[in-house]
């Protein structure tokens, strides 16, 4: 990834912690003239980055803003591909969007877009998605898969079995749990939704959008009173403030090893995956798709990622989308 002259120095920074960086070396490293460097340290103290000068050592960051911008993203990530080019932004009417023209201009398989707040954020069926500004994860990441159009709604699945061990890994105190087939749950609460759109011609994925929301620092006075009895976010429920970027980055790298996992050998190992973190399977649920309401117990998904429901007269049904409600 080619960051900016600005961020490749706090990369550098960041991947120091507490060892003091000299300006020569970085402008030797760089190629850039000292002067260089001091400009950029100003800028970053500007925004909010706080560095401590060593006597005869250099420099040593010693504080920094809760932002999830590129510098920070990418010193977490052990990707090949995904989040190696990141479009940061403070404020966006909404990721999706802004994801939807860069793919169409070509950008590269794994772009993230990603912001602080949305002003228009949209959940499945253009429903609004309050994005907090400064307290989420509110990001949409390309990918150019290799699959004919069939297989896009398997990505929504890809997707949040990489989220749920991107939170496992980041958190101790809970285990999240996926509901069919969008949302990831905490003690029954939502603190994360996946929204998938694709761009295809007849037969191929040009490429799909994963936009994914997480609630990661909200407390509950953050959230609207309509959404305070069924919201929650990682912090409320892990007791301590997450580290976004690094949320981002163990998310990216799950979702690169998961999509290559999946086109290489199909989707099996993502359905015992994903059926592991499952919320869903085995209990009685109310299926709403736009022809029917169905009730019945959620027994599995198929190959193809379909809900199969098992009415009480035995007879088994597929859904492909609906609003799920457990009983």
């Amino acid at each position: 990834m080619n960051l900016p002259m600005k961020d490749e120095i706090l990369k550098r920074f960041l991947l120091a912690k507490d060892t003091p960086i000299s300006g020569q070396s970085l402008a030797d490293e760089l190629g850039i003239s000292r002067t260089a460097v001091w400009k950029h340290l100003q800028t970053l103290q500007e925004e909010g980055y706080v560095f401590e000068s060593i006597k005869k050592k250099g420099y040593v960051l010693k504080g920094k803003p809760d932002k999830v911008d590129p510098a920070r993203i990418t010193s977490f990530l052990t990707t090949q591909r995904f989040g190696r080019n990141i479009q940061y932004l403070d404020e966006v009417t909404s990721t999706q969007s802004v994801a939807h023209e860069l793919a169409r201009e070509g950008v590269q398989d794994g772009t993230v877009v990603i912001a602080e707040t949305q002003t228009m954020g949209k959940g499945r069926m253009a429903r609004p998605w309050e994005s907090t500004k400064g307290k989420g994860v509110w990001m949409t990441v390309v990918i150019r898969p290799d699959v004919p159009p069939s297989q896009a709604p398997q990505f929504t699945l890809v997707a949040a079995v990489a989220i749920v061990n991107a939170i496992k890994s980041v958190c101790k105190n809970f285990t999240p749990m996926i509901k069919w087939p969008n949302d990831i749950l905490i003690n029954g609460r939502k603190c994360t939704g996946i929204l998938t759109e694709m761009l295809a011609e007849m037969d191929r994925v040009e490429a799909l959008l994963i936009g994914i929301g997480i609630n990661a620092n909200q407390q509950m006075e953050d959230f609207p009173p309509e959404l305070q009895t069924i919201a929650t976010s990682l912090s409320i429920e892990e007791q301590a403030e997450i580290n976004r970027p690094q949320l981002v980055a163990e998310i990216l790298n799950y979702l690169e090893l998961y999509s290559d996992l999946y086109i290489k050998e199909g989707f099996k190992p993502i359905k015992a995956l994903w059926e592991e973190s499952s919320g869903t399977i085995g209990k009685q649920i109310k299926a709403t798709t736009l022809r029917e309401v169905i009730e019945g117990k959620a027994i599995g998904i198929t190959e193809e990622g379909v809900l199969e429901i098992q009415l009480d007269n035995g007879e088994i049904k597929g859904v492909y989308s609906a609003d799920i409600e457990i009983m």
